[in-house]
């Protein structure tokens, strides 16, 4: 049984696979509104309703039904400052902005993880990602999408030099962990919202490659 979501929350939409997402929702014709919080502005579009400031100040105040949540939410170390300001990105503002879609009656979460999550890990960023892959589950969502994505590819504003000397030799790479290219990680996020599938589903990247295509 396929389900077309009138009205969406997006988180991240200033990010490489959110700025790709926010476009196809907004050139969706079955999309009413587009709720995308954001620390900078977007441009304007008639369907998009864009909050700007503190996630932690507008986040509470969000209101107004939406149908599907989707959370691309992500920061590296490098970018943080810390390990501890990478967790309350990653972990911590990733829990909160799904409890509070929650609450304004969304049914199915789609949210961006990582290949390799897991909360035992002993690498720090796959034991975060595992960790929020773990305290989503726990708020008990109707339907759950968790995206594990390789190496995201594609042109961001602030490139990562890490990226940047990885992406050519991801590409090789056979099997999820090859890299991705952004756009079609956004593809397959909206193919994704239209599946019903009640419980979690994990997609790990090189399933989401093909949806993506």
């Amino acid at each position: 049984m396929y389900l077309t979501p009138q009205h969406v929350l997006l988180a991240g939409a200033t990010g490489l696979t959110g700025e790709h997402l926010l476009d196809r929702l907004l050139n969706e014709p079955t999309i009413t509104r587009v709720l995308a919080p954001s620390r900078r502005p977007l441009a304007e579009h008639p369907h998009l309703e864009n909050p700007v400031g503190d996630p932690a100040v507008f986040l509470p105040q969000l209101n107004g039904r939406v149908d599907i949540a989707y959370c691309c939410l992500g920061t590296t170390i490098k970018q943080a400052g810390s390990e501890e300001a990478f967790r309350a990105v990653d972990l911590d503002m990733v829990v909160a902005f799904a409890k509070r879609a929650r609450e304004m009656g969304a049914r199915h979460l789609i949210v961006i993880s990582a290949v390799g999550a897991d909360r035992r890990s002993s690498v720090f960023y796959n034991r975060v990602k595992g960790e929020m892959e773990y305290a989503l589950r726990a708020q008990d969502w109707p339907q759950l999408t968790i995206c594990r994505p390789s190496l995201l590819l594609g042109d961001r504003i602030e490139p990562r030099l890490a990226e940047q000397l990885a992406g050519p030799l991801s590409r090789l790479i056979p099997g999820k962990y090859r890299g991705i290219e952004a756009c079609q990680l956004a593809r397959a996020m909206w193919r994704l919202a239209l599946e019903e599938q009640d419980g979690v589903r994990v997609v790990e990247s090189d399933e989401l490659r093909k949806l993506g295509k």
